[in-house]
Parts: structure tokens; C-alpha cells; sequence
């Protein structure tokens, strides 16, 4: 579904593309009308030029006759005679251009009809009897027909004329209606885009190019350190979207940089709580015994002959000493880890856990020592859990490597509840998967058993 900005977007583009596509459409039709107009004209004016040039004709025919009847001499007949082969040619090509209007057709046809009576009627007729009797030819009687006979061709041509003089006006008011609608159309399309462009740009503005430049500053000062900057959520559709996110990302960072804080605060207190536990162990146990051994061989050294029993007991209270500071170091990072590899290391854990423990590795090769040592630490402490609270009858250690990375698993079947926040041993271990790109997965179900699932990057 189209959100909101771009459904903004489409209508006000659609709007913008119905006010030119109709400007465009009234300007066609506007250019047609001006074309068939311009038709028209022509057309008015090839009608005209040829009724004009039929009246012409019928005046040369009437001339001619006139001036032959009254000198009687041939030469004045020229005009006749080239009026006479002309008019048939002249009469037809004017009803070809009005045959299309039956009212002018049926004038045209009167015209013709009327030349033809006035030729065959009259003019023949009288050229022939000025020939023989020019007296008959020119009696005022002869004369009135002739002159009514032309009058009455005008009269049709003249009703001609007018007619299509009228359509040309006619044509032409409707050429400029329409011209006028097309300058309307045109000025009201222009100005209607130029309104929508300029509201439009306006809502983008507003709408899009703000918060986008809101949100980039906002960005910045995120870049720059400032987790606490937030941007108003104002905006609509895909805008507000953005806001929204960027908020929760803000937030994210936040509260990511405040797990990263507490982390490294756990870090640190792991770190001071070993380094005590450590100088505890030396001094409470380790230190008390080599001064209460160097006592005793000081007073040995007091007592001549001493007996051989007693150096015994020093002997073995200096190996029982070496054995605990080896179990010190041991704590500390075990030797089995760094010379045998992470199999072993699990192994000699499954020995020494008091909950059966099943280990399986599917691999040989060494992994990067940081990597090792929080395998090493998370089966440990899930051992130790184990015993201490689960009540399990087992516990299976499975590592393996997939997709670049150590998938390991460790599952018992106690009574689970496990919560990694209530106590310090799983939160420790989260924080060492977690600075080494690790995750580390707690499932622990009422009476359905734990399983820790922890997967590590193999290249450090």
C-alpha cells in the first residue's frame, strides 16, 4: 500500500497531469477547430472567386451581344464567344463547390440552368436576328428581356454570394470563439500548474525537506556522542516513519551504551573480585604455610640431630604447598587449555564435575586462545551451576563448527527456572561472549532442564 508522502505524491502529480493534459486537449481541439475554419475560408473563397467569375462571364456574354447588336460587327462578339466556352466549365466547377450545401447547390444549379435559358433563349436567338434584321435586334423589347434575363442571374449569384459570405462570418465568429476558449484553457491550465507547482514545492517543504534536514542534524549530534537527542514526531507517512526509527535507534544506543557501561563496571568488579580472591588464597593459605615450614625448619636448624621424619613433613608440606599454588594458576587460566586445546579442557571438566557430564567435539583444530578460554569459562560455570542448583542427572557438553562460527550447547535435565540476572556467574559470562562478538542464549523452563547456547566467531 502506498504510504502517505507518496500518495501525496500521486495525487498531486496526477492533479498537475489532468490540468495540462486538459489544457493540452482544449488546445487540440481549439487547433482543429481553427484548421476546419481555416478550411472554411477557403473554401468560402474558391466559391466566391468562382460565382464572381460566373457573374463576370454572363456580363461579358451580355456585353458582347450588346455591342455586336448595336455595330454589327463581328470583332465585338470575342467576348461572347470566349464567355460562351467558358460559363459551362465555370457553371459545373461552382456546383462541384457547393454540393455539399444543398440550399447554394440548388442556387448553383439555378444559375446554371438560367445561364443556359439566357444562351439558348435569347442571346442566340438575337445574335441570329441582328445577322438578319439588326432593326428586330435592337427594338426595346428584345433589350428589357435581356437586361431581365441577366438580372435574374445576379439576383441568384448575389443570394450566392451572401449565403456564403454569412457562413464565412458564421465560421469566423466560431474561429474566434474558439481561439478565445483555447487562450481561457490555456491561461487557466498555466495558471492552475503554476498554483499546484507552487503548493506543492510549499508541502514538500514543509512535509519532507525539513524534518529529512531536522533529523540529519539530529544525526549528527548522534554521530557526535549525544545519545539523548531525539527528533519530534510531526511528520506524516513515510517522513514520520523515518522520525520514528531514528528514535528507536536513538534509543537502542542508548540503552546499548548503557549495557556496554554496566558491562564493563561487571568487568572491572570481576576483575578487582579475582585479583582479591587470588591474594585471599595466597595469603590465607599458601603464605601461612611457608612461614609456619620455614618455622619448622628453623627450629630444625636449632636442634642438632634432628630427626629424619621431621624433614619429612617439611618435604611434603613444600609439595602440598607447590600443588595448591598450581591450582591457584590453574584458576587462573588452565595449563591442559594452552597445551592440549579446547577438547581436553572439556574433557578434564567432565571428570571433574560431580554431575555426570557427556562431552562431544566435533572438531580437532585449535580455535584463537580467547576463544578457547570463554568456551573454557561458560562450560565451567554451566558444570558448576548444574551441581549446585539444578539437581540434574546429567549434563551434555556439545561444541561443533558451522558457518564460520563454534555453536556450543550445554543441556542438563534439572528442575531449569535458571535467570541469568539473578546472579553474577551467567551476566559474567554474557559479557566475555559479548566482547568477543559472541552471543550466549539462556533456556531454562520450569522442570524442563537448562540449556546455555553460546555461538562465537571463530576468527578473531
Amino acid at each position: 500500500m502506498i504510504g502517505g508522502v507518496a500518495r501525496r505524491v500521486v495525487l498531486a502529480s496526477g492533479l498537475l497531469m489532468v490540468l495540462v493534459g486538459s489544457g493540452f486537449v482544449v488546445l487540440l481541439f481549439s487547433v482543429q477547430g481553427l484548421r476546419t475554419s481555416e478550411h472554411q475560408g477557403q473554401h468560402t473563397a474558391a466559391v466566391l472567386t468562382s460565382a464572381h467569375q460566373v457573374e463576370r462571364l454572363v456580363a461579358d456574354l451580355a456585353t458582347g451581344q450588346r455591342d455586336f447588336v448595336i455595330t454589327g460587327q463581328e470583332k465585338f462578339l470575342q467576348p461572347w464567344q470566349t464567355a460562351q466556352a467558358q460559363l459551362p466549365v465555370q457553371t459545373n466547377a461552382l456546383q462541384q463547390l457547393v454540393a455539399s450545401s444543398p440550399d447554394e447547390l440548388t442556387r448553383a444549379e439555378a444559375v446554371s440552368q438560367s445561364v443556359t435559358s439566357y444562351l439558348h433563349d435569347y442571346s442566340m436567338p438575337e445574335i441570329r436576328a441582328a445577322r438578319s434584321d439588326p432593326d428586330s435586334a435592337r427594338s426595346e423589347a428584345a433589350v428589357a428581356e435581356g437586361a431581365q434575363r441577366v438580372t435574374q442571374i445576379r439576383s441568384v449569384l448575389d443570394q450566392l454570394i451572401s449565403s456564403e459570405q454569412q457562413l464565412s462570418v458564421t465560421e469566423q465568429r466560431h474561429s474566434d470563439s474558439v481561439a478565445d476558449q483555447a487562450v481561457v484553457a490555456a491561461t487557466t491550465g498555466l495558471a492552475g500548474s503554476v498554483i499546484l507547482v507552487l503548493g506543492f514545492t510549499i508541502y514538500l517543504t514543509r512535509s519532507i525537506v525539513r524534518p529529512v534536514r531536522k533529523t540529519a542534524e539530529m544525526a549528527n549530534r548522534l554521530a557526535a556522542g549525544d545519545l539523548d537527542v531525539r527528533v519530534p514526531e510531526t511528520a506524516v507517512g513515510e517522513i514520520r516513519t523515518l522520525e520514528r526509527t531514528f528514535n528507536t535507534m536513538a534509543a537502542s544506543l542508548g540503552a546499548a551504551s548503557a549495557d556496554v557501561a554496566a558491562s564493563r563496571a561487571r568487568i572491572v568488579r570481576s576483575a578487582d573480585e579475582t585479583r582479591r580472591r587470588i591474594e585471599r588464597d595466597l595469603h590465607d593459605g599458601i603464605q601461612q604455610r611457608l612461614v609456619s615450614l620455614a618455622l619448622d625448619v628453623r627450629a630444625f636448624q636449632a636442634t642438632p640431630n634432628a630427626p629424619a621424619e621431621e624433614l619429612d613433613k617439611v618435604t611434603d608440606g613444600l609439595s602440598a604447598t607447590l600443588d595448591e599454588l598450581r591450582e591457584i594458576a590453574r584458576g587462573i587460566h588452565p595449563a591442559i587449555l594452552s597445551e592440549g586445546g579446547i577438547g581436553p579442557a572439556l574433557r578434564m571438566l567432565a571428570r571433574r564435575s560431580t554431575v555426570p557430564a557427556e562431552v562431544e567435539v566435533s572438531f580437532t583444530t585449535r580455535l584463537p586462545a580467547p576463544i578457547e578460554a570463554a568456551t573454557y569459562y561458560v562450560v565451567s560455570e554451566a558444570l558448576t551451576n548444574a551441581a549446585k542448583h539444578s539437581g540434574a542427572s546429567v549434563v551434555v557438553v556439545d561444541a561443533d563448527i558451522a558457518d564460520g562460527r563454534l555453536r556450543l550447547s550445554v543441556r542438563d535435565d534439572g528442575r531449569g527456572g535458571a535467570d541469568p540476572a539473578g546472579g553474577s556467574g551467567l551476566i559474567g559470562l554474557d559479557d566475555r561472549v559479548q566482547a568477543l562478538g559472541g552471543t550466549l542464549v539462556v533456556e531454562s523452563p520450569a522442570d524442563a532442564g537448562t540449556t546455555l547456547s553460546v555461538s562465537l566467531p571463530i576468527s578473531l
